[in-house]
């Protein structure tokens, strides 16, 4: 079986990869020259755990070819997969589609035979029936389908191989029928492992994934003022989240403190799901508060560095971790984006260390941010630490080697990484999130 993946960006990288593991012969189409230069010489331009020796396996033994043309990709596939941005628009939050459909157009236009064009970006519900608008007329034997993606960034290969469902949403009729017979039988391997397929409409899988990412960014925020009011109330949000986690109607996964959330999908995807409801006249409530809290938390964070130090001019501040989140390198809306100019605004002087994101930093972070190699160099001399990211190399070093370190004392650490009664111990004046 033959696939085709316009975009070798996150989504297409990986399942471009995960699919040729399967058996599938994969070409992936991009129009970034350098990306595609990058890629034939085995170079990836995004970190994930495994990544990069998947796609090596797979290139050398034939199943994973990279394309700048759209012809030679989509000649005898089955399916075409759209895996391009869909960025927040500038001004209003709506998802950006211009790339959905440009893309949609131009594999209509270049088939010379029928096939399955799948949406595996995440859009806005309604967009695939604008699709069908699109190609319809171009070329009528192509159907239509959408198969969201559920990837964790830094676990996006288990998500993949060992996803806990597969959503497929497809046209009514014969189109439909044979777009998810062949969206089945790609995802064939998946059935020995028992992976529940949801099959759905179109605009039904549309929602779902919007839901889901709305559904976590809500429990992630949820759980971050319940330990803001452990902290007052002398409890501790740790004993709290296991104890409502274990309930099987609640769950245990995202009920974890930190300084906010970030990423590519959660920020997004909820901002354009809240301007797909307002377009409707439909109020999700729930969705606009968790926004604004969210944004309102990594301030926050910055302000009780900010309130510890009093004042901050002149102190130096070492920042453990950059990343929204460990085992990637994706800063995007990550809350040091935040946090770190609200530092520096104050006269604190900035030194920052993340095993994966000082790439991506450099470009998004303040000039006046200064980077160490190390995250023991990062720390030397520093008045105050600020652990944002919880990248297991940090959970190694012992309390007093990080005190040694220092020239002062405060910690704050927005991931609950440390023991408190060691950390103070340790001589450490140490904060964290929602424990007494």
């Amino acid at each position: 079986m033959k696939i085709a993946i316009i975009g070798a960006g996150y989504v297409g990288l990986v399942s471009g990869a995960c699919f040729a593991e399967f058996g599938v012969d994969v070409a992936l189409v991009e129009r970034d020259a350098d990306r595609i230069t990058a890629l034939r010489q085995g170079r990836l331009p995004i970190y994930e755990p495994g990544l990069d020796k998947l796609v090596a396996d797979n290139v050398r033994e034939g199943r994973l070819s990279f394309h700048e043309r759209m012809a030679p990709a989509i000649e005898g596939a089955e399916a075409v997969f759209l895996a391009v941005g869909t960025p927040s628009r500038r001004g209003d939050g709506h998802a950006d589609l211009s790339h959905v459909f440009a893309a949609a157009e131009e594999v209509a236009r270049t088939a010379t035979h029928p096939l399955t064009l799948v949406t595996k970006s995440t859009v806005p519900v309604g967009t695939g029936r604008r699709i069908i608008e699109l190609v319809r007329p171009i070329r009528p034997d192509i159907a239509v389908a959408a198969n969201p993606e559920f990837l964790r960034e830094g676990a996006a290969i288990g998500d993949f191989m060992r996803p806990d469902r597969v959503v497929i949403g497809t046209e009514p009729g014969e189109r439909g029928e044979r777009a998810l017979a062949t969206l089945r039988r790609l995802y064939r391997p998946l059935y020995l492992i028992e992976t529940p397929i949801v099959a759905t409409s179109i605009e039904t899988a549309e929602v779902i994934k919007y839901a889901a990412n709305s559904f976590l960014a809500m429990k992630i925020t949820f759980i971050n003022e319940i330990a803001n009011f452990c902290e007052r109330a002398g409890a501790d949000v740790h004993d709290v989240a296991r104890g409502i986690g274990l309930d099987g109607r609640i769950g245990r996964k995202f009920l974890h403190p930190g300084p906010g959330y970030g990423g590519s999908c959660f920020p997004k995807d909820t901002l354009a799901f809240l301007r797909t409801a307002e377009e409707l006249g439909v109020p999700l409530r729930l969705v606009e508060t968790t926004i604004a809290i969210n944004e309102a938390r990594k301030i926050e964070m910055a302000e009780r560095v900010l309130a510890a130090l009093n004042p901050a001019a002149g102190r130096r501040i070492a920042v453990l971790g950059l990343t929204f989140k460990p085992e990637t390198d994706d800063m995007r809306e990550a809350p040091a984006l935040v946090i770190i100019p609200r530092l520096l605004a104050a006269g604190a002087e900035v030194v920052a260390y993340d095993p994966e994101g000082m790439g991506q930093a450099r470009a998004l972070l303040p000039a006046a941010v200064s980077y160490a190699e190390t995250a023991m160099a990062c720390l030397a001399g520093a008045d105050c630490a600020v652990l944002l990211t919880e990248w297991n190399e940090f959970r190694a070093l012992p309390p007093e080697r990080l005190k040694s370190a220092m020239r002062g004392n405060l910690f704050f650490d927005f991931r609950n990484v440390y023991d408190p009664a060691a950390m103070r111990a340790a001589g450490f004046r140490y904060m964290s999130l929602g424990r007494p």
